[in-house]
């Protein structure tokens, strides 16, 4: 009961600050927070990153191996995303099997990386029908305090950067880079009554109506939308989301590196 009537006074007072223009924290409604990234921080993996989005802290790792491609992608190597919401990252997160919130968020990231064809999935083919390189991308959140969704694409991404197919400790060959076609950033947006805020905080998404994260490349093409929570956008709000995700996308960029 006391978290319920905490959780109504935080609603209220986000509620009585948009409708003034402003957020709980004193950004725009398209700012956002700090973003710092780290790379190379796991030697064992082929890849990692860590990303910072404000408070909300993740870590993405990176391990390849050697496996039977897929029937219908006999020519491509296979990728494969898995989140973890480590339970000291948040109360609410429990352990044991990924429920559906870690569900989501892998999907979001594996769709996000996959339509945008970021990886050239054809060069990960050691022999066609027989041998691929398998792409192991863990996601492991550790501070959640809003806006998983770009924290780990930021991650996955700066991940993928730094990898290098380890090729000879495999016996096949020298190592070399993982081979990279696109680079694709995401953002997400929430909607608050009649209020579209950008990377909202655990307080923001709590009292959200509606969330859209939206995936484009370095072309400014659209690769991918998600959208989530129950209640609706109308289309001039995705149009406005998209456009400005376009904007954004370009200095994000520069920040992952």
């Amino acid at each position: 009961m006391a978290e319920e009537v905490i959780s109504q006074i935080k609603k209220g007072h986000i509620h009585k600050l948009l409708s003034m223009g402003r957020r709980v924290d004193g950004r725009a409604a398209d700012e956002y927070r700090p973003i710092v990234v780290e790379t190379g921080i796991i030697e064992s993996a082929q890849g990692s990153a860590r990303v910072k989005i404000g408070n909300t802290d993740v870590v993405v790792g990176i391990k390849m191996d050697v496996g039977s491609p897929f029937a219908d992608t006999p020519d491509r190597g296979v990728l494969t995303t898995n989140a973890e919401l480590i339970p000291l990252a948040s109360p609410t997160f429990e352990p044991g099997p990924p429920d559906p919130a870690a569900i989501e968020l892998s999907r979001v990231v594996d769709r996000g990386i996959r339509e945008s064809e970021m990886i050239d999935l054809q060069k990960l083919c050691i022999k066609e029908g027989e041998e691929v390189w398998i792409n192991f991308v863990d996601i492991y959140v550790l501070d959640y305090d809003g806006n998983l969704f770009d924290a780990c694409f930021y991650g996955a991404v700066a991940a993928l950067k730094n990898t290098v197919v380890p090729a000879a400790e495999h016996g096949k060959g020298d190592d070399y880079p993982m081979p990279l076609r696109h680079y694709p950033i995401q953002t997400t947006a929430v909607k608050i009554e009649n209020s579209i805020l950008f990377d909202p905080t655990l307080d923001e998404e709590k009292v959200a109506d509606a969330r859209l994260t939206v995936t484009t490349d370095e072309n400014g093409d659209l690769r991918a939308m998600q959208k989530g929570l129950a209640g609706a956008l109308t289309l001039d709000e995705v149009k406005g989301i998209i456009d400005t995700s376009l904007r954004l996308s370009k200095g994000i960029r520069e920040i992952i590196g």
